[in-house]
């Protein structure tokens, strides 16, 4: 990577952390509409960011090893991005950046996150090939982390999709409804030479801190006719780019009835 993506920053106590349990449920595109609708009866809109478009880089080792942790079904599990949000075209200037560790044990996640700034022709598409920042500066924020990769990582897919997001009014609960997710392979020595793709349906996720879902909300995903999954939004891209194009259902969950 050349000199000029080298982000000067001091990885110290400015660390974000998160930690909750989540749940999710793959939503059918027919009930795309209906599962906002019921959401709005026991969850008010986020006050701040109500809805808009999450874009997210993904990183993984040469041989995809995150990724094969993900479909194995691995009981610990990591994932490595650099995330943004809304198009690079609606913001003036620097654009805010977010370097995550996502840790999932079981359905246990912490998420540590670190923001930085970049100009905009770091995020263009064809330039995500060679990463955001340099590999020194992600090796010390992930060591900030407490993450040390035996392995070098790389930049693999991105994913876009937009969000809906929601509190439970209840409980607090968080809840947010992503749709309309879009990928484009960046290591793209990988598939049968296709780049872009859409998955099928959405992913309700439930976010909190305890196993058991509001009563509120558990009545409202059986109007939905889901149920809880394991989703993962870049498993699920990579299995698509690796499958034949050919092959049937590959858009949606592995063992989900085709359904329209």
């Amino acid at each position: 990577m050349s000199n000029d993506k080298h982000v000067h920053i001091s990885v110290s106590s400015d660390i974000e952390i998160v930690q909750r349990i989540e749940r999710k449920f793959f939503i059918l595109p027919r009930n795309l509409g209906f599962a906002r609708t019921v959401m709005n009866e026991v969850c008010r809109p986020d006050r701040q960011f109500p809805e808009g478009q999450v874009n997210s880089l993904y990183y993984d080792t040469i041989d995809l090893a995150e990724y094969m942790r993900s479909i194995d079904g691995d009981f610990r599990k990591h994932k490595v991005r650099i995330r943004w949000y809304d198009k690079i075209e609606e913001y003036e200037g620097d654009i805010p950046i977010f370097v995550e560790l996502k840790m999932r044990e079981g359905l246990n996640s912490t998420k540590q996150r670190k923001r930085l700034l970049v100009p905009p022709r770091y995020l263009v598409r064809e330039s995500l090939s060679s990463g955001i920042i340099d590999s020194m500066t992600m090796a010390r924020i992930l060591a900030a982390f407490g993450y040390f990769p035996d392995r070098p990582l790389r930049p693999v897919v991105l994913i876009s999709y937009r969000r809906h997001r929601f509190t439970e009014v209840m409980t607090g609960a968080r809840v947010s409804l992503d749709y309309d997710i879009r990928s484009t392979l960046v290591a793209r020595e990988l598939g049968y030479g296709e780049h872009d793709l859409k998955l099928r349906g959405g992913i309700l996720e439930i976010k909190r801190h305890s196993m058991e879902l509001p009563p509120t909300l558990v009545r409202r995903v059986k109007l939905l006719h889901t149920e809880w999954s394991r989703y993962s939004k870049y498993g699920q891209c990579i299995e698509t780019y690796l499958s034949h194009p050919s092959a049937m259902a590959r858009l949606w969950p592995s063992g989900k009835v085709v359904q329209v």
